[in-house]
């Protein structure tokens, strides 16, 4: 196999060994912003539990519900932010099950965002951007709208999440 590059000299190595460090070096740096990103999310969830008990306790105390300042209720997310962290989650990976994406995002257990999650991946499967093989999800590349599988893995007979048909590609 021949390379474009070959004969020139790009730093240290050729071009597509550039490209490679390059890749791993953003991937290291994302994956390094998503902890992050988790461990201020359980911050937040901390901080938000806190905020119940006083209110419960208050409530208790009283005999009467306390009412809620506007303040202190938590901001929605922005519609299709779940789908886009998911999406991005799946992207750095070579494909995963649901349980393992449910743990990365630090969702395991908690039922409303491990259904969000579910209802995210049959979006994303039904649009093309994301495919089900063997019970793991693979991103979909970006020049063939497809979805990415790992090598050697059998093109056809995939189900597909929403609704659990078989499709024949």
């Amino acid at each position: 196999m021949s390379d474009v590059n070959e004969g020139s000299s790009f730093g240290d190595g050729n071009f597509a060994e550039f490209i490679s460090r390059e890749r791993d070096r953003l991937r290291a740096e994302r994956e390094q912003v998503f902890s992050q990103q988790e461990e201020l999310q359980r911050k937040l969830d901390a901080i938000n539990r806190e905020f119940v008990a006083i209110e419960a306790y208050a409530t208790a105390k009283t005999g009467k519900a306390a009412r809620r300042a506007q303040a202190d209720r938590q901001p929605r997310a922005r519609r299709g932010s779940r789908r886009e962290a998911l999406l991005e989650i799946i992207r750095q990976s070579d494909g995963l099950s649901r349980g393992d994406i449910l743990e990365r995002m630090g969702l395991k257990g908690d039922k409303a965002g491990e259904m969000s999650v579910s209802n995210a991946l049959t979006a994303l499967a039904k649009s093309s951007q994301v495919r089900r093989e063997g019970g793991k999800y693979y991103a979909a590349m970006p020049d063939q709208g497809g979805a990415e599988l790992p090598l050697g893995a059998p093109e056809g007979d995939q189900i597909h999440e929403a609704g659990g048909e078989m499709a024949q590609d």
